[in-house]
């Protein structure tokens, strides 16, 4: 059961804003070109709120046209399937999929799949799945695995231009600082020396702490426990032709964002980011000769790109909890929406602090 008396609308749409840099047209990871997002939302019966997000980084064969990647990890307690490879090669061979922490299994299998059936790919014999996770137990019947490959393969299948936010997808039985999380995305626009480019970050928000908007604490007891533990899923896509080395740079800086919205990154949260870039520039394909001359944004003009980051990170959790409707699940248990008119009045009137 959902309810909500009123259509919830993304945080920029109430007035608000985060940063410098300007967002790009969607404001979602899909303004940079080529990537592709796809959803399968599974709410039935009393005890099923789950589902799936995947991520496309390209249109065309991931496996054999693969974009460098990095990892970083801020507090590890969760699952991340594939990283190992991530970080020793530096590069994804097939796209990401979101999902909760006991269906990772299926995300592998629907991912594999997949990229098995891909034209071109019939000598295939190994794949690096990255399948990434966060615990939806309080609202889900988790252990029903009730996540199937073929959830995964019709995400994969529908993946758009369009995101879907709030309680959908992967964020389907999510929560954040004991408000109804889910998924949430944001972009940002920049130029690095005349050349503009987009980095954009999709979320899936399911951890803890103090929760802060625009730099003001929000004082309003959540409905939920609300322990500081739980996870979060960070994905960044950029045009910007960059190195691994620097992408790996460039995924740390979603835990400052994590930081600005109030997470500690407690001991039992599993805090991931995941960095890509879509330049045909920086591809590595596995059909060319031997030795690949690649372009690599030096580290001098980073910064940029960083704030970008960080930025477009902050934007993407308040959409997801902004967006997020009330959920009642197994058990009758109900998470309910971010309580928006308050926040309005506290981020546009935060209290005076004392001397």
């Amino acid at each position: 059961m959902t309810s909500d008396s009123e259509p919830r609308r993304r945080f920029r749409e109430y007035g608000l804003s985060v940063g410098l840099l300007p967002p790009g047209p969607l404001n979602a990871i899909t303004d940079v070109p080529g990537v592709r997002v796809g959803q399968v939302t599974l709410m039935e019966g009393e005890g099923v709120r789950t589902g799936v997000t995947a991520l496309v980084p390209h249109g065309g064969n991931v496996f054999q046209e693969r974009v460098p990647a990095g990892i970083a990890v801020g507090n590890g307690f969760g699952k991340l399937a594939g990283i190992t490879q991530v970080q020793e090669l530096g590069e994804l061979e097939t796209p990401i999929v979101l999902t909760n922490t006991l269906s990772v299994a299926a995300g592998l299998a629907g991912l594999i799949e997949w990229t098995l059936r891909q034209p071109g790919n019939e000598d295939v014999r190994s794949v690096n799945a990255v399948v990434g996770e966060t615990n939806d137990g309080l609202l889900n019947d988790i252990r029903a695995r009730i996540v199937t490959p073929e959830h995964v393969l019709n995400a994969l299948e529908i993946a758009a231009e369009f995101v879907e936010e709030g309680a959908v997808g992967a964020g389907t039985g999510t929560v954040c600082f004991g408000w109804k999380g889910g998924i949430g995305t944001g972009s940002r626009r920049l130029d690095i020396a005349g050349e503009p480019y987009t980095l954009g970050a999709l979320v899936q928000t399911n951890y803890g702490g103090h929760l802060h908007i625009c730099g003001v604490p929000i004082d309003l007891p959540p409905p939920a426990q609300n322990t500081g533990d739980g996870s979060v899923m960070i994905v960044f896509a950029t045009d910007a032709p960059l190195s691994d080395r620097n992408l790996t740079r460039l995924a740390k800086r979603a835990f400052l964002a994590l930081g600005r919205t109030g997470s500690y990154m407690a001991n039992g949260s599993g805090d991931y980011a995941i960095a890509f870039s879509t330049s045909e520039k920086v591809r590595r394909d596995r059909q060319k000769s031997a030795v690949q001359h690649t372009a690599d944004l030096p580290n001098d003009l980073m910064t940029p790109l960083f704030q970008a980051a960080v930025e477009a990170t902050e934007e993407a959790i308040y959409n997801s909890l902004f967006k997020a409707h009330t959920v009642t699940g197994q058990g009758g248990k109900t998470v309910h929406a971010l309580p928006i008119p308050e926040v309005l009045e506290r981020v546009t009137h935060p209290p005076r602090s004392h001397p």
